[in-house]
């Protein structure tokens, strides 16, 4: 879920190819109905659909929202149109495609009292009409939306002065009694709401909103490879006092479903955000939580002697869930967990296509305890068989967790340089660095035992990898850091260039750099003297270049600035390098030395003194 290491497809890539029972099942059964279109109401044949009329008045509207008001009286009078069309088939237009989209982006400009009367519609009069809207894949968007709003308005009651405090109080309330509605038919029908695909995020939404703590909304564009795996920032807010009691019945009723978590990949998704949430702002019911599911976990049958849980972590969906539960651990779990159930299998285990995950995770998370040393003892033996099965993130783990807790890092590196076959004889040591970050033993990468010169100096081009990078910049932080600096200073100057110019190279050039000493640093500069106008052109290289330069001397800097001056008409017109001229005061070289020498000794002298202090 919130799980591009080798890591596996996020789970909603997954969830496509699935048919649950309660998901699209309902839009399924109205479309035998006689329905031409999958987003009309679900399960329900008297519920008609949004006329052609109507949707082009809605997108006319969506078109205006995107051009914006002048002034605040003129947005409330447009949302107040709207509302009054909306008004009477709420319902119709949540689940209409286009009405759905419109009303997303309406909601946020609503006073509070204009989105619960939105929701107060769309659940009818006893609330029951939400499982409808929730379950659809277009009105359960906008049942989120609305809930979300809550956050916006406990805020601005908080900051209102005193005499406009009981009606800012007493309007936040109705929406308030709107958000209990929506949870209280939820608890009623929770195994069919977490089991659905567009219901469960509702679920999820409201799991947020109860706890009081919120992230960026589902309907933003698509993120990219690089915020893909990432979790999302969440954002605190104060709740009313009926929200600290419902979230603790809504994950009681949770609960009783538990059996569901393990099984359903939709309900897997929900209970992660449940932990997620209560750990974030509930932490003696998280752990209450975690006890629970774990005891569950545990107590199913396996075949004797084998424990329950090694079936669980090779599981698609239970594995997240326990990718979870061992993120948000504490010390006691986490040591039950490996001594009651994981002792001697992590390496069968870390050999595994799905189950070497949930072993990362608790490489990562065992870091800062005594736990660490018997987790590493016993993968240290599989580090080869590891890396022939492709599941570089475990290795990776193994070698950000020996930086973070400053154990076993020699052992680490020895046993690297062996797996790499450049342990013996000595003189192959200096070779480690393209070895690493390539991922191949010495034989593959140089051909034969003696090849040597061209071979070496192309290799860098085209076979730096992403996990071959993620391991240096982790063993760029070891105490001991000799043999990388080494084989990085017998890299050619047109190898570091490539180096400082490649996704994956340059984040290792920077980390190595550094974490040099000032004496390091000044040879690696020295070899890439020649390369700095290339570099400063450059995407990747220009952002290296700029590493460089913060953490260099004042005489370095100036051999730098030195080496750019005469290329300025390349420098000012290149999209990347105009930045460096700019950023380095290159004109001020130019034209006033002495003032340009000026600001950078104090800088200099700034840096280390703030060094001295962290220190």
């Amino acid at each position: 879920m919130l799980a591009k290491p080798e890591e596996r497809k996020p789970q909603k890539g997954g969830e496509k190819k699935r048919r649950h029972p309660g998901g699209d099942g309902e839009g399924g059964e109205k479309k035998r109905r006689g329905g031409k279109e999958g987003e009309g109401g679900q399960g329900d044949g008297g519920r008609k659909r949004l006329d052609a009329l109507s949707v082009g008045y809605f997108r006319r509207v969506g078109e205006r929202l995107g051009e914006g008001f002048e002034d605040n009286e003129e947005r409330e009078m447009f949302v107040e149109n709207v509302l009054t069309e909306v008004k009477g088939k709420a319902a119709v237009v949540a689940m209409d495609r286009t009405g759905s989209i419109t009303l997303q982006r309406l909601l946020p400009l609503c006073s509070s009292d204009q989105v619960a009367e939105v929701l107060a519609e769309l659940g009818g009069e006893s609330g029951s009409e939400f499982k409808a809207v929730s379950c659809d894949r277009c009105g359960g968007h906008v049942v989120e939306s609305a809930v979300r709003q809550i956050s916006k308005w406990m805020e601005s009651s908080q900051k209102e002065l005193p005499n406009n405090e009981g009606e800012e109080e007493e309007s936040c309330g109705v929406l308030e009694a709107q958000v209990l509605s929506l949870s209280q038919v939820v608890r009623d029908n929770s195994a069919e709401f977490i089991k659905h695909v567009h219901g469960s995020h509702v679920v999820r939404t409201l799991l947020h909103v109860l706890a009081g703590c919120l992230g960026p909304p589902r309907t933003e564009t698509r993120p990219g490879a690089k915020e893909r795996n990432v979790a999302p920032q969440l954002t605190d807010f104060e709740i009313p006092t009926s929200f600290w009691y419902e979230l603790k019945s809504l994950t009681e009723t949770l609960m009783d479903n538990v059996n569901l978590s393990v099984t359903d990949a939709v309900a897997s998704a929900v209970f992660q955000t449940m932990l997620t949430v209560c750990h974030r702002k509930r932490p003696k019911l998280c752990k209450q939580l975690l006890k629970r599911i774990m005891e569950y976990l545990t107590s199913r049958n396996a075949a004797p002697g084998v424990s329950p849980l090694l079936v669980f972590l090779k599981d698609q969906a239970s594995s997240h869930l326990i990718e979870t539960i061992i993120q948000l651990s504490h010390k006691a779990l986490l040591r039950d967990l490996y001594k009651n159930h994981l002792k001697g299998q992590l390496v069968d285990l870390a050999l595994h296509s799905i189950a070497n995950f949930p072993i990362q995770r608790l490489t990562a998370a065992s870091a800062k305890y005594k736990l660490f040393l018997r987790l590493f003892d016993e993968l240290i033996q599989g580090v080869e068989a590891i890396l022939a099965a492709g599941h570089m993130g475990v290795i990776v783990q193994l070698a950000e967790s020996c930086a973070e807790s400053e154990e076993k890092q020699d052992e680490l590196m020895q046993c690297l340089l062996h797996a790499f076959h450049c342990a013996e004889p000595g003189s192959r040591h200096v070779s480690c660095l393209p070895l690493f970050m390539s991922l191949t033993t010495y034989e593959v990468y140089y051909h034969s035992d003696t090849a040597e010169g061209n071979i070496q100096t192309e290799i860098p081009l085209s076979s730096i990898c992403y996990h071959g990078s993620r391991l240096v910049q982790a063993l760029a932080k070891f105490k001991e850091r000799s043999l990388l600096l080494s084989s990085l200073r017998t890299l050619t100057p047109a190898d570091l260039l490539t180096l400082a110019c490649d996704p994956s190279g340059s984040h290792v050039l920077q980390a190595l750099i550094a974490t040099s000493s000032d004496k390091g640093r000044g040879k690696i500069l020295k070899r890439l003297e020649g390369q700095y106008v290339q570099m400063a052109c450059s995407r990747l290289g220009s952002r290296v270049l700029e590493a460089i330069w913060n953490s260099a001397s004042v005489s370095h800097r100036q051999n730098i600035a030195q080496e750019l001056v005469p290329s300025e008409n390349q420098l000012r017109s290149d999209q990347f390098a105009r930045h460096v001229w700019a950023k380095f005061a290159l004109s001020h070289f130019v034209h006033r030395r002495a003032h340009w020498q000026e600001i950078q000794t104090g800088e200099s002298k700034k840096r280390k003194l703030f060094s001295d202090i962290l220190e």
